[in-house]
């Protein structure tokens, strides 16, 4: 498929799920395939615990991670001594989790593994410049239930992101859904020196004036909002969040007269934690968001099945999600060459 060739482009990768169930392992179950086959320099590892048999929600069987001679892995001690392959230990973090220590090793002889890895996104940052240092030409990072954390462009270079029937069997709703998170992810960069300007920044509501200059509006939490109204727009209608931005930012926002000359940057995509019908009425109103950095998307995957055993038809949802997100969306079980 194109977007493997795309994926070799990047130094990391994150898959991940607009729901559990979305179908997350089977995606990364075939790109590894794909990338043994094309000899590529792959490790890989997890947040959270990934690659059981049986799902711990719905007891139903789960694909476990297919690894190939070569590949690079981390993984917790207690589910190291569980896999069913041979390989090589190159390093043990000293710090203990709750599953043992975390353990990088290499494959020597293929099989199946599960994956327990990094708690914070912040390890995991670690771990992909540690495999970086090693020589590894792709991370993959696979993320345990619906972790979009993963895929901000701080954390991985690029994602896959997973959608199905477990986010809903209605196939509006799911389109309308994955349409949401489509555009979200799409929502354009700033320009480099704005960028840059604002990136050092961690907490707070700032606004830059015509000059570029950054202010900060001490306005520690959006529920003070109200109490500094006359202030929000004292150095021009350039707002930066950086931090998570709520309905009730944009709510307000939308109230404002200066609605239609208002534009809020974030971080990146996964920063909003909003709903369609907001963000909806932000955006008709005239309000314009913007990212320091956009996600690079490499591919939507459909689960057509799920879990409570309900399917729809792969063919239909596969053609009606691409044309409505105007992209390819594959259902990777009935790729020819899976």
């Amino acid at each position: 498929m194109p977007f493997i060739n795309n994926i070799l482009k990047n130094k990391s990768l994150s898959i991940v799920g607009l729901e559990k169930n979305t179908g997350k392992t089977v995606c990364l179950n075939y790109v590894l395939r794909r990338l043994d086959e094309m000899k590529a320099s792959v490790a890989v590892t997890s947040i959270g615990v990934d690659g059981e048999q049986t799902d711990s929600v719905y007891a139903t069987a789960k694909p476990e991670i297919t690894l190939y001679e070569g590949m690079r892995f981390i993984t917790s001690e207690k589910h190291y001594h569980l896999r069913q392959l041979v390989s090589m230990i190159e390093e043990v973090d000293q710090r203990q989790t709750s599953l043992g220590r975390l353990v990088t090793a290499q494959v020597v002889c293929g099989g199946k593994v599960l994956l327990s890895g990094a708690a914070t996104t912040e390890k995991l940052r670690q771990q992909i410049a540690r495999f970086d240092e090693m020589g590894v030409g792709l991370s993959i990072v696979d993320g345990a239930l619906s972790r979009l954390s993963l895929a901000s462009p701080t954390v991985t270079d690029a994602m896959i992101l997973a959608t199905g029937a477990a986010v809903s069997p209605n196939i509006q709703q799911l389109i309308a859904k994955t349409k949401f998170l489509y555009k979200l992810i799409n929502i354009p960069e700033v320009d480099a020196a704005t960028s840059e300007s604002l990136a050092p920044i961690r907490s707070g509501l700032w606004s830059s004036d015509a000059g570029g200059l950054v202010h900060d509006l001490n306005i520690p939490s959006v529920f003070l909002l109200g109490r500094n109204q006359d202030d929000i727009y004292r150095y021009g209608t350039t707002l930066y969040a950086a931090g998570a931005v709520s309905d009730r930012l944009l709510k307000y926002l939308s109230a404002q007269k200066q609605i239609k000359e208002t534009t809020l940057i974030v971080g990146d995509f996964t920063k909003f934690f909003i709903t369609q019908e907001v963000y909806a009425d932000f955006v008709r109103r005239g309000g314009t968001l913007k990212v320091l950095q956009r996600s690079q998307l490499m591919a939507i995957t459909l689960n057509p099945t799920s879990p409570q055993g309900f399917t729809l038809n792969s063919d239909e949802a596969c053609a009606r999600l691409s044309e409505a997100l105007e992209t390819p969306v594959y259902d990777v079980k009935r790729i020819k060459d899976f």
